[in-house]
């Protein structure tokens, strides 16, 4: 897993602690739950795209290490 990866799952899990402790102060049926709630599936959203990101090619990864490499510039019409 890679660091943005578990950086994600640590902030669900403390997500899904806040909404639990939201909802237990403000009712299972509070629109403060809800919106806990719905932060934690936003969460959860973005850490299955990050899973189903393409992974970089050489070449990406080296032009994100030196973008001002002949290699790397992008010409525009």
């Amino acid at each position: 897993m890679s660091d943005t990866q578990e950086k994600i799952q640590e902030t669900i899990a403390a997500e899904v602690e806040q909404a639990r402790t939201v909802c237990d102060t403000s009712g299972s049926g509070s629109a403060e739950c809800a919106a806990a709630w719905d932060a934690v599936e936003e969460l959860q959203a973005e850490a299955s795209h990050q899973r189903h990101k393409k992974p970089k090619n050489s070449l990406e990864q080296y032009c994100d290490d030196n973008p001002e490499a002949a290699e790397c510039r992008v010409y525009e019409d």
